[in-house]
């Protein structure tokens, strides 16, 4: 199970920005950063140091002030300020400053932090200096071994925000093109949604080098059945987009039953395709409202997300996958209603594996909710093959942290909503109580250039059940399309769906899945 601390620690931090010192120089430390004595870095090292721990029986971090931390609780957190001239390159034209998070109830174990410049890395020494405790009632005197609980790149821009943040387990995450967090990333996924308890490796150690615009960072993977060592390359461009490269090297110190690489985590709770759930006065409430494909052999695909009944892993079989993510599309405010979480603003995460990851299947999996602050949605790529003790793997792969999935295709048509009702036409009654209504709007592709016509197939199918009245009519006053079915059910098993437009025997449109429960 996903646990739903981070989305609290979420909105305590974003509630407690501070302004950054303006934009910094290469190496050039904030005022009051600490550093040890020089060592030589690489990654080559950094990889000999993972393979080595992984030989080696795996050590919990100790915590330096239980007691201590455990008090620090979603009040305190927004009391604790960083020292905006404590930040690592907080002076002068360059790279964006490096600010650091406290520990706290949340996020309980330490991390370390090592600053490099021409191979040589220091550790940034921790003191409760970098922060202003300010009405928090915390006694610096309990402070000063704590450590730090991850770090963030502040907008050297002065905006008083940051747009990449690492911080707990494997978690990093990004604030995208609209300045707003949303879905995160992690290292990777172990035994997600199984029968017994998921582990959550974490990021150690971190050196941060700056590379011009871009900021490289490498981290060592710990946890009880792998290890790994990262590097990624992150920038945020000119349309505020965040581009990251990631390589990892992973190392197994035990078989693993279900690994998932590049793993996103979001929240779903309902959206307009179960408005028959949405309990709170907002319409819609998600970070993410589907899952997106592009497979081996060049189909694109839309899964809209559920919030279902019971845990619900759905694995999407492949073979050499092109990309997939969680997306937000929908970034209509007027579907949201919230000028606080601001749900339209969330950015969405898309996979673009590098090289050829070979056989595998993209897994979804979906935890039912009652809530917005768990994150209920998981979704990463998990190979064929068995995961034993002693066995070794490398993935690449870049992340886009922005509006939409990168570079979809002119040529086809995107499904811009899904929506559910009662079957048979509106007006006649009775209605038929034993079918339901699914209603898909398409937008752009060669569906642009069409006029009002009625030989556009809906392809459809179930995996159960029977459909019928399927047609597509073109929206009056809009560029949308709608493919409408009924679906007629017997029982209380889950129905998979698939449909897809056509004209002739040309494809328009991508292939749209869901998964029902009646």
């Amino acid at each position: 199970m996903l646990t739903p601390d981070r989305r609290v620690l979420l909105a305590a931090l974003s509630a407690s920005l501070v302004p950054s010192a303006g934009r910094a120089v290469a190496a050039t430390p904030g005022e009051g950063v600490r550093f040890g004595p020089p060592q030589d870095f690489s990654f080559d090292g950094l990889t000999a140091l993972a393979k080595k721990n992984a030989s080696q029986p795996y050590k919990s971090p100790q915590s330096r002030a239980a007691r201590i931390i455990q008090s620090i609780d979603f009040d305190a957190v927004q009391k604790i300020k960083f020292r905006a001239d404590h930040a690592l390159w907080a002076i002068g034209p360059g790279p964006d400053p490096v600010s650091f998070f406290h520990l706290n109830k949340y996020s309980a174990d330490p991390v370390v932090i090592h600053a490099m410049e021409g191979g040589r890395a220091r550790e940034i020494l921790y003191g409760p200096g970098y922060f202003d405790y300010g009405a928090s009632g915390l006694d610096t005197r309990e402070l000063a071994k704590l450590g730090f609980a991850g770090f963030r790149v502040m907008d050297g821009r002065n905006r008083p925000t940051d747009w990449l943040a690492f911080q707990g387990a494997s978690y990093f995450r990004s604030s995208g093109q609209e300045g707003q967090y949303g879905a995160s990333a992690r290292g990777i996924a172990v035994n997600t949604a199984m029968a017994g308890p998921e582990e959550f490796p974490r990021f150690s150690q971190f050196w941060l080098e700056s590379k011009g615009p871009v900021i490289a960072i490498h981290a060592l993977l710990e946890g009880p059945s792998l290890t790994g060592a990262y590097r990624f390359d992150a920038i945020k461009n000119d349309s505020g987009a965040v581009i990251m490269d990631v390589h990892c090297v992973l190392f197994f110190r035990a078989g693993i039953a279900r690994l998932g690489v590049a793993p996103l985590t979001s929240m779903y709770w309902y959206g307009e395709n179960e408005r028959r759930k949405a309990r709170d006065w907002r319409p819609e409430i998600h970070d993410s409202d589907g899952l997106a494909l592009w497979t081996g052999k060049g189909e694109r695909i839309w899964r809209p997300l559920v919030d279902p009944p019971r845990v619900m892993t759905n694995s999407f079989m492949d073979d050499g996958p092109k990309g997939f993510g969680l997306i937000q599309r929908d970034r209509n405010f007027e579907n949201y209603q919230d000028d606080g979480a601001f749900y339209n603003r969330r950015p969405s995460i898309w996979v673009e594996p590098r090289g050829n990851w070979g056989p595998g299947a993209v897994q979804l999996v979906e935890i039912p909710t009652e809530d917005e602050i768990h994150d209920n949605v998981v979704a990463y790529w998990r190979p064929d093959g068995d995961i034993k003790t002693g066995g070794s793997l490398i993935f690449d792969y870049r992340l886009y942290w922005q509006d939409s999935e990168p570079a979809f295709p002119k040529d086809i048509a995107r499904v811009v909503a899904t929506r559910l009702g009662i079957g048979g036409i509106p007006g006649q009654t009775p209605s038929p109580q034993d079918k339901r209504k699914f209603v898909i709007d398409f937008t752009g592709g060669p569906l642009m250039q069409l006029q009002q016509r009625y030989d556009i197939t809906p392809v459809t199918n179930s995996s159960r059940g029977k459909i019928d009245n399927a047609h597509v009519i073109k929206v009056v006053g809009t560029d949308r399309w709608r493919a409408l079915f009924d679906l007629q059910l017997d029982g209380n098993a889950p129905a998979d769906l698939r449909l897809f437009l056509r004209l002739g025997d040309k494809t328009l449109s991508e292939t749209w899945i869901y998964q029902y429960f009646s």
